[in-house]
């Protein structure tokens, strides 16, 4: 993430702590990683293809590992480089010595499929600003699995419009392995991440569907983020069909930064965002929640890059329901909440599937009362909701009800996506 969020939803429990008083597996699962020895001879004519590219132009990269010591960009629209596949053509760059990325793209109409970057110095890839831009079937990994020294982001898209990620794999982003940062109408379908601190990262970000994804491994599968300090909020984003399963590892983000603070063990996290729909989606064996609703107050965001006049800090108008969640909350991610959990579920207790700081905006309430187009509605069968009293210092908290319903959120517009569910919406039985 950008920066900031996490540092305690934790705090959820820090106070509660006054009133009651998580590494993951090393190595990836299941990613390319060739034993073959690297071919350094090819990277200077991809280099010179990438420098004379012209609009329209397929960079065919063939099969093989390649030695690059490098970043490489591209600045020219309208180009498409395609691998042979995601574990047959590999970018190696375990030697990288010069470049901030892997790959760096500042073009539009831009599509690049079928191969893989491996072991990045930074950014695997990085497209900045562009439009209409397709990643498909394209593998990031760090092959030596979850380590801090490990480049912050898989793939790495940021203030793009009309971007479609799919059939890809992250492995072992030290921030976050899928990420799309002040982006415009997005869909994110079918893809794996594993093995990262953040599995896929929706930030600031309008309009996005993250739907059909694998999130397992991670330190937090799914998050959906507004951070203080950039101007345009983001909003909109509908997460559903996903199996957000066991994001148990570690948290081995680099300190300081906002993913650090992520507690290890979570599903899907919302941080300040608004219009959020979690529906449909099979989530489960996530040690600390499998779901959080948090805002800015309890994320505890040093702010240290300030706070955009436009950033509103509540989650507003989320809508969780119709998800299949399977046990969680065993053994949630540091003392305080340990102690939450035991003090109020028991020594063998969990807690609940949704965990909710309780903030709320003062300002917009109408009667005293949430503005009903505003809530936080969960309406998911036998689902239960902790809230954790922020506002309150975190003096009493308790289960709660919030059974409410919001209109479905419109499918994001992404032409190159194809035609996207807008209601899948299957009943869970018995909320679980």
């Amino acid at each position: 993430m950008g920066q900031g969020i996490g540092r305690r939803i934790g705090g959820l429990a820090m106070a509660s702590a006054v009133v009651l008083a998580g590494c993951g597996p090393n190595g990836a699962a299941g990613g390319g990683g060739s034993a073959e020895k690297p071919n350094a001879a090819y990277q200077e004519e991809l280099i010179q293809k990438l420098i004379d590219a012209k609009p329209g132009d397929v960079i065919s990269i063939p099969a093989g590992v390649y030695a690059i010591d490098k970043g490489l960009s591209l600045e020219v629209d309208g180009v498409t480089i395609r691998g042979a596949g995601m574990d047959k053509t590999i970018l190696s760059f375990k030697g990288q010595t010069a470049g901030a990325e892997g790959l760096l793209v500042n073009a539009s109409n831009f599509t690049i499929e079928d191969l893989a970057l491996e072991d990045a110095k930074g950014d695997a890839l990085k497209v900045n600003e562009g439009e209409n831009i397709v990643i498909r079937r394209v593998r990031a990994e760090w092959t030596g699995g979850p380590k801090t020294s490990n480049g912050a982001y898989g793939l790495y898209p940021v203030q793009v419009k009309n971007l479609l990620i799919e059939d890809s794999v992250a492995i072992g982003a030290s921030d976050a392995g899928i990420y799309v940062g002040q982006s415009q109408n997005v869909v994110v379908r079918r893809n794996r991440a594993e093995f990262n601190v953040a599995g896929i990262e929706i930030e600031n970000t309008q309009q996005a569907d993250v739907y059909d994804n694998l999130a397992t491994n991670n330190t937090g599968g799914i998050l959906v983020f507004n951070m203080p300090n950039l101007k345009v909020p983001g909003f909109g984003a509908r997460v559903f069909r996903n199996k957000v399963v066991g994001n148990n590892t570690g948290n081995f983000g680099r300190k300081g930064t906002a993913v650090a603070s992520v507690p290890a063990g979570t599903g899907v996290i919302i941080n300040s965002n608004d219009k959020v729909e979690i529906f449909d989606n099979e989530i489960g064996a996530n040690q600390t929640a499998n779901v959080i609703v948090s805002s800015f107050f309890s994320a505890g965001y040093k702010a240290t890059e300030g706070v955009a006049e436009t950033f509103d800090p509540y989650p507003e108008a989320i809508s969780v329901h119709g998800n299949r969640f399977a046990p969680g909350g065993n053994k949630p991610d540091g003392v305080d909440l340990q102690a939450l959990r035991v003090a109020m579920f028991g020594l063998n207790g969990r807690l609940p599937d949704v965990l909710w700081d309780g903030y709320v905006d003062a300002k917009k309430l109408k009667g005293g009362k949430p503005d009903p187009a505003l809530a936080i509605c969960v309406d998911n069968g036998a689902a239960q909701v902790l809230n954790a009293d922020g506002p309150n210092k975190y003096k009493a908290p308790k289960v709660v009800s919030l059974a409410c319903k919001l209109d479905p959120l419109p499918a994001a517009n992404v032409a190159a996506a194809g035609p996207i569910p807008s209601e899948s919406r299957i009943p869970a039985p018995g909320g679980q």
